[in-house]
């Protein structure tokens, strides 16, 4: 690792509050976080991955149970005590005066939170919102775009409700019409989902709805190629990056869509309810905001942002959720959680009973994963998991899916992932 590097990470952790400390015990904690973290950048993705004594120290930045294992991070993910203490401090200073300390001191750092947020997304400032979530972003999309009675919008079954009724409003408020593809699950090929796509293109389509990781299985959609053959064909692409960013190493302008949407409280691990959207810069003009802004801002990200009085505090703590992510390196994240998932799934793939609903290739999927037993429903899967070994998932029954969906994080030991290798194993078994 670069001199640079290893500065970076001992100022962002030292001098930016990042592990801030009150006891020794603490500092002590902290210094082995901060060391284990400059020991992960000094390896590859590959080796960084597989060395458990360096994210059985990074799991200690965390404050998650002891009791429970918690593999439904794709819900909604925790976050390292740093930012719940950040979002704390900034909560405790609001109110000491609120309208000074809200408006005049916290609201400044807004401007500085989006350009650390658009440098982490690849992107201009002025193509980035902050916002609650992902339904926020994209429904602003969804609803902000001029559509008339009979435009068509591709779109899956697979997609995530939220955005399922807000298209189906439209189509009954406005008339568009919707156009549902379907898929084999698991999903193994590219090709295929293009093919139906392409093949559900006619002269009146004017958007492809696009799920970058499907929020039911884990499968990763090719977004880009999807995003090529919208743009070829003068259609409107908006993707859902709901379980992508901060889960897997991309840019948003390297997808190449015009509207993107996530929310940081999941893979990012910010504070609940912080989210972010994104706009291609020459479209910023044609879309209408939700809520309405002034005319002066009909070019400018920030129509977005006109939502009254928000939580300044949550919003600032964004900022230190980022620092962490930094440290660790979008890179050798994705390649953690990508060996998390190949470590269970490649213990239990053999197992009579057991199915899979995510394919297994390694492009395919990162960390959310899917599977079932045949002969049981998701939901008595997930109590005996639950009941039995106190290991907490997501049961899903969505279309021709039906079982628990499983999703580790960073702070996820080999251990957990042992545990739940024994579980699958016998209540396959009929235990």
């Amino acid at each position: 690792m670069s001199n640079s590097r290893r500065s970076f990470i001992r100022k962002s952790f030292l001098t930016a509050g990042t592990l801030s400390v009150s006891s020794l015990f603490q500092k002590s904690i902290a210094e082995d976080i901060k060391d284990a973290l400059i020991g992960l950048n000094e390896l590859s993705p590959l080796e960084a991955a597989q060395n458990e004594e360096l994210w059985a120290r990074i799991q200690q930045a965390y404050t998650t149970s002891n009791a429970i294992i918690n593999l439904n991070n794709g819900g909604v993910s925790p976050q390292p005590k740093v930012v719940q203490d950040a979002a704390k401090r900034y909560y405790t200073y609001c109110n000491e005066a609120p309208s000074y300390y809200m408006w005049r001191i916290l609201d400044q750092g807004r401007e500085p939170l989006r350009a650390k947020l658009a440098d982490l997304a690849g992107c201009s400032p002025d193509e980035l919102a902050i916002n609650r979530n992902t339904t926020e972003a994209i429904n602003t999309v969804i609803f902000g775009l001029d559509l008339k009675a009979g435009d068509e919008v591709v779109l899956t079954k697979y997609d995530y409700p939220n955005m399922i009724n807000a298209w189906r409003q439209r189509e009954r408020r406005d008339g568009v019409v919707l156009k549902w593809l379907d898929f084999d699950i698991p999903m193994e090929s590219d090709d295929e989902i293009i093919k139906k796509f392409n093949n559900a293109i006619t002269p009146r389509t004017r958007v492809f709805h696009i799920t970058q990781m499907i929020n039911w299985t884990g499968h990763i959609m090719p977004a880009k190629r999807l995003c090529e053959l919208a743009r070829k064909n003068n259609i409107e692409s908006i993707v859902d990056g709901a379980h992508t960013f901060g889960h897997l190493d991309f840019r948003i302008p390297d997808l190449g869509c015009d509207y993107f949407g996530t929310s940081l409280h999941k893979w990012l691990c910010a504070p609940f309810g912080t989210g972010l959207l994104y706009i291609r810069k020459e479209k910023i003009k044609d879309v209408w905001p939700l809520l309405a802004s002034p005319e002066n801002q009909t070019d400018n990200i920030r129509k977005f942002e006109n939502i009254g009085t928000r939580s300044f505090a949550i919003e600032q703590a964004i900022g230190s959720a980022i620092d962490f992510h930094n440290a660790i390196g979008s890179a050798r994240k994705e390649a953690r959680l990508k060996y998390l998932k190949t470590y269970w799934t490649d213990a239990v793939k053999d197992i009579p009973k057991i199915k899979f609903y995510t394919s297994l290739k390694p492009e395919l999927s990162g960390a959310l994963f899917n599977f079932g037993i045949e002969g049981m429903d998701a939901g008595p899967v997930h109590n005996k998991l639950f009941i039995g070994y106190k290991i907490h998932t997501s049961p899903i029954k969505w279309e021709k899916v039906n079982g628990p969906r499983i999703t580790p994080h960073v702070y996820t030991k080999k251990y957990d992932m042992d545990r739940l290798i024994t579980a699958i194993k016998k209540i396959a078994d009929g235990a």
